[in-house]
């Protein structure tokens, strides 16, 4: 079921439409400096709201999404 989730703080947007990522959540998230985040809205009815996943964490989540509609695809064709 996942860790529950956590407020992290609250942050300025700068005039460039900048943020920074509190250091609590860096650590948390193992974000690291160079490292690419993505960036994604909301969950259905909260399109005024924004996840932010590692680059490599959401790597691993597509594989897994992939590897597990190709199961599906596998198992309706039988």
């Amino acid at each position: 079921m996942g860790a529950p989730k956590k407020f992290y703080g609250k942050v300025p947007v700068g005039s460039k439409g900048q943020i920074v990522i509190p250091a609590e959540a860096r650590k948390a998230l193992d974000i690291k400096p160079g490292d690419n985040v993505i960036i994604i809205s909301g969950p259905p009815h909260h399109d005024k709201m924004i996840s932010i996943v590692p680059e490599n964490e959401f790597t691993k989540f597509l594989k897994f999404f992939e590897e597990h509609v190709a199961n599906l695809k596998k198992a309706a064709l039988k």
